[in-house]
């Protein structure tokens, strides 16, 4: 099979056609054909050497796959040979053929092209988990998402939404800004030109966030904590501006603050597979009746990969970067 290769540590032109045996399924996985596959964050951060792979994971970057099962066990999941799923894996999604644990996969979404479905697994999963189990997203509550416009912010707005959730965005641009509206935002905040912590204090009449969705740590950290009302929970998934941030424990204190994170790469297969559960009985019927659409800034040939990083690297994207195989 047609792989991409990390050949070192560096710019996108690292990134390599290589050839690769077909990998084989071992008991309670499947092997999937893959048409179509997401990029994402970690697989940049991994093409600079900066996010190896977990233990026993492939060296072959990707995280979220689209394709037909053509091999394996899927029995507990209900899905069967020839079914078209997306899958969220541990590595191995840039190629032809990508071994998942059978739990991992959800059946294609009715309605969705394939490439939509490879834009899927690896933001729903992430903000599934982190919005609404470890931040406990309540209908009617407010949610802040920082970079609204990245492939993670366009998801959590939607779902956000669909749950009965109020939603405010920070992006970098007026055109970033729009598209978060257009998505359901309720305000968004230009961070080149506002102040979030006043713009979100003045849009809320001083009562604040409920909920933020952080994806820069570093200094934002204490920041974020003025911006959240009482019992509000901060959740931080990535460290964009830095591992080390510093806190006001006196304010933390006082309106009962909660601070937490996650990554989700080297989580269990049982954890992951029970969050494809959830998300199969709460966020599958959302997307199906429409009440949200991945969004795709680009589809891109698998060996078009080079510029397909560079289009991640630019930051102008808005949603998702898609690649697939011809």
């Amino acid at each position: 099979m047609r792989a991409i290769e990390i050949a070192q540590p560096g710019r996108p032109e690292v990134l390599r056609i290589a050839e690769r045996p077909v990998p084989q399924p071992g008991p309670g996985e499947v092997l999937v054909r893959v048409r179509a596959f997401g990029v994402n964050r970690p697989d940049v951060l991994q093409r600079r050497g900066l996010y190896p792979p977990p233990p026993g994971a492939s060296d072959i970057p990707g995280l979220e796959i689209c394709g037909d099962i053509v091999a394996g066990d899927a029995a507990d999941t209900g899905l069967r040979i020839g079914d078209i799923v997306c899958a969220l894996v541990t590595g191995g999604g840039y190629a032809e053929y990508c071994v998942v644990p059978a739990g991992q996969c959800l059946p294609l979404p009715s309605g969705l092209g394939v490439e939509q479905g490879a834009a899927l697994p690896e933001t729903v999963f992430t903000v599934w988990h982190n919005v609404f189990e470890r931040g406990r997203l309540q209908p009617g509550e407010v949610l802040l998402v920082q970079g609204g416009s990245s492939g993670i912010g366009t998801t959590a707005i939607q779902l956000a939404v669909a749950h009965g959730a109020r939603v405010i965005v920070t992006a970098g641009s007026e055109a970033k800004c729009a598209a978060c509206l257009a998505l359901g935002a309720e305000h968004a905040i230009d961070y080149h030109r506002q102040d979030f912590v006043e713009a979100v204090s003045e849009h809320t009449g001083g009562r604040g966030a409920d909920v933020i969705l952080d994806m820069v740590a570093g200094d934002y950290v204490a920041r974020e904590q003025r911006c959240l009302a009482e019992d509000g929970r901060l959740v931080i998934i990535a460290v964009q501006g830095g591992i080390r941030s510093e806190f006001d424990a006196g304010l933390l204190m006082r309106k009962r603050q909660v601070v937490t994170g996650s990554t989700l790469r080297a989580r269990s297969v049982a954890f992951k597979s029970a969050v494809a559960r959830s998300l199969r009985e709460t966020a599958w019927p959302w997307i199906e009746q429409g009440r949200m659409r991945p969004v795709i800034d680009a589809v891109f040939d698998a060996t078009d990969v080079v510029q397909a990083h560079e289009r991640m690297d630019s930051g102008q994207h808005i949603g998702k970067i898609v690649l697939r195989w011809t």
